[in-house]
């Protein structure tokens, strides 16, 4: 449970994006309370994303990724430059030529499942693929089915 100040901040912060959703020249009456919950679903939507992202990858790996893009058609990079499961790796000359054809296929398998698992139990269908573009780094393709 997040401390009281915490809790205190959170909810004047969400009274005035609130109030700044339905003020801005939204207009008045049906269509400007329209626009605003357009506008705050879309925020919440957004920021739901984000904690998803980040929650999930600093619970598993202990860290953020470094990057996160989107085409806003569905598709998804997340993008590691020091993947913990490649860490290691990166440190043995030996793998380094095999690193983008074994390692994408190998040892970034599990996580892409566990990418995919965790959308599909939010109902969210996806296919995830991953690519080592140098050791220790890599990229998650998650592309979201149409539903």
């Amino acid at each position: 449970m997040p401390a009281m100040a915490d809790e205190t901040l959170f909810q004047l912060l969400h009274t005035q994006v609130v109030a700044a959703a339905y003020g801005a020249g939204r207009g008045s009456g049906d269509e400007g309370l329209r626009a605003g919950l357009t506008v705050l679903e879309g925020m919440g939507f957004r920021v739901g994303q984000g904690l998803a992202e980040r929650d999930l990858w600093g619970a598993v790996f202990g860290k953020q990724t470094d990057n996160l893009r989107t085409n806003h058609q569905g598709t998804y990079i997340l993008q590691d430059n020091n993947f913990p499961f490649l860490t290691q790796m990166a440190w043995g000359q030996q793998y380094l030529e095999e690193a983008p054809k074994v390692l994408g296929e190998q040892f970034l398998a599990f996580t892409c499942g566990l990418l995919r698992g965790t959308l599909s139990s939010l109902g969210i269908e996806s296919s995830v693929t991953a690519s080592v573009t140098s050791l220790p780094a890599c990229k998650f393709q998650v592309v979201i089915q149409k539903a």
